[in-house]
């Protein structure tokens, strides 16, 4: 995936969970954070911010979205919003074993109480359900994940599990959005329900699926380029 028509900012405040004040050209903006982690680690002050005029502005407040921020001379994505994009062209690649033969029916599939990124299907009419969660919490090469709690998150895995017991095959697919992630963690202190509720789906048959990618920026275009799949220790939480 290709992101274009980039800018850059440097990060002052975040007032709020959806905004984040920069600075460009030495005036102050406002822009839309599409990310609901508290990234603690990342927005810095000054940090440097890529960002994209919004396509839309009727009826919205701020002008930019938030695109990514740089750390150790790294770019890491952190707008939610491209997500669902970039999990459909990982699975359509064929190139994680869990989905070979298989392709995506639905986006946004109803299941339980909760609304789940994918449903997948294969040429014997199995189904499989995939839920996709982002990561840009990055520690000495180890992804963790969340990085602030998250009843939703657990809910979905929950939900998972729930379909696994009635005959489909499901799926937990983190994107790591740092080539130097070396392994995936669930975040433990942060959040043990969630952390223990993943430990329970991958006894129930549940795929935890660990892929990293790496951010490459030229020219205002950020490329979100698939790197490879990582080890997923779930028995070591931290």
């Amino acid at each position: 995936m290709i992101i274009k028509n980039l800018i850059h900012g440097t990060f002052v405040d975040r007032p709020n969970r959806f905004t984040v004040t920069f600075k460009r050209d030495g005036k102050l903006e406002n822009a839309h954070l599409r990310d609901p982690g508290r990234l603690k680690e990342l927005l810095l002050p000054d940090v440097d911010l890529l960002l994209r005029p919004a396509l839309n502005t009727a009826n919205r407040k701020t002008k930019f979205d938030v695109i990514g921020v740089l750390k150790d001379e790294l770019w890491i994505l952190i707008n939610s919003g491209f997500h669902s994009d970039i999990a459909n062209d990982l699975i359509n690649s064929q190139v994680i074993k869990e989905f070979k033969g298989y392709h995506v029916e639905k986006r946004e599939y109803n299941y339980g109480k909760s609304r789940i990124d994918f449903l997948l299907t294969n040429n014997d009419g199995n189904k499989m359900l995939v839920e996709v969660k982002g990561c840009t919490l990055i520690e000495d090469g180890m992804a963790k994940f969340p990085d602030a709690p998250t009843t939703r998150g657990k809910r979905h895995v929950e939900e998972l599990i729930d379909a696994k017991s009635e005959g489909l095959e499901a799926s937990i697919l983190f994107l790591i959005f740092c080539e130097d992630a070396k392994c995936f963690y669930p975040n433990l202190d942060m959040d043990p329900e969630f952390s223990n509720a993943l430990k329970n789906a991958n006894k129930k048959g549940v795929n935890i699926i660990a892929y990293s990618f790496e951010n490459i920026y030229k020219n205002r275009e950020l490329e979100i380029k698939p790197l490879k799949k990582i080890n997923v220790e779930l028995n070591s939480s931290i």
